[in-house]
């Protein structure tokens, strides 16, 4: 049963568009799921712009998921790690009590590129909130795939499907890639209370009705199969609620208060710029932070 369907909205990100799905006002989360963002498709020539790139900025409290349909972007953070991320291959950067990264199209800039895939944030609990910051990349045996009739799933991060992905995740969770062909169905796994489908490409039909790309289908706690009505990638995902979560930039938290710190923090210059990438960074945006709960 479908509970709410969310259709992703444009967002400009200064040099590109990317389609917005969560947070949605009528549903901020699904599982620890926080932020779900639809990169492209997008034709890069060769010689883009450095105005495209995304340059140093900070995140705290959550983990940011990069998955690549194609295309290739480099990363590289506060702690080091220098790395690209090419199709079918994952980049997982646990932010913790803070940490600063950029995401640039150096491979585009010499031999252009299709730009595709998706940006998750997965909201920590509570207690991991504040954990050092870390950052992983996984590829090959770390990302189960698996085949069935027509569908060709891989396991992205967490526990489904009877597999498990390698990325250490803080809170029961799945996320996995199905590639579908035309009349195939899937099952979506059903052990968690939150739980939904998004349509990257294609068409797929769920409870009698046709949903394109661009949708993302929330669901209620019942099995639950999806058809797809044409070539179609589909993204299915979900997990273990972590609790109400505050968003302020790239900032997440359940503490208004530490929204408030971190804006402040990286104002002044107190985080780390990434050692490979310091000549420049993304400022503070002018909107203030979330107010502080009033004193009890």
């Amino acid at each position: 049963m479908i509970e709410l369907i969310i259709e992703q909205r444009r967002k400009n990100l200064g040099g590109f568009e990317v389609g917005r799905v969560l947070p949605f006002a009528k549903r901020r989360m699904v599982g620890p799921f926080i932020f779900f963002d639809h990169m492209g498709p997008l034709d890069l020539a060769p010689g883009v712009d450095r105005g495209l790139d995304v340059r140093p900025h900070p995140h705290i409290g959550l983990s940011t998921v990069t998955y690549l349909f194609s295309g290739e972007i480099m990363h590289r953070d506060s702690l080091g790690y220098e790395q690209a991320i090419r199709p079918q291959e994952v980049n997982w950067m646990t932010a913790g009590r803070g940490i600063t990264h950029s995401e640039r199209f150096e491979h585009a800039r010499v031999h252009g590129d299709h730009l595709h895939g998706v940006q998750a944030w997965v909201a920590l609990p509570t207690e991991f909130e504040e954990t050092a910051p870390s950052f992983s990349h996984h590829a090959g045996l770390d990302l189960p795939q698996w085949s069935d009739v027509g569908v060709h799933g891989q396991l992205i991060a967490g526990s489904a499907y009877g597999l498990t992905a390698g990325a250490r995740t803080h809170s029961p969770l799945f996320y996995a890639h199905l590639d579908m062909e035309p009349g195939a169905t899937a099952e979506i796994p059903s052990e968690h209370k939150e739980r939904a489908v998004y349509v990257a490409t294609g068409a797929v039909e769920m409870d009698g009705l046709r949903y394109e790309a661009g949708k993302m289908l929330v669901l209620g706690a019942a099995a639950s199969r999806v058809k797809a009505l044409e070539r179609s990638a589909v993204m299915v995902l979900g997990g273990e609620p972590v609790g109400e979560r505050f968003i302020h930039w790239n900032f997440v938290s359940s503490s208004k208060n530490r929204l408030a710190q971190a804006a402040s923090d990286w104002k002044a210059g107190r985080m780390k710029l990434p050692d490979a990438d310091d000549e420049e960074f993304i400022p503070l945006p002018d909107e203030p932070a979330p107010p502080p709960p009033p004193m009890s």
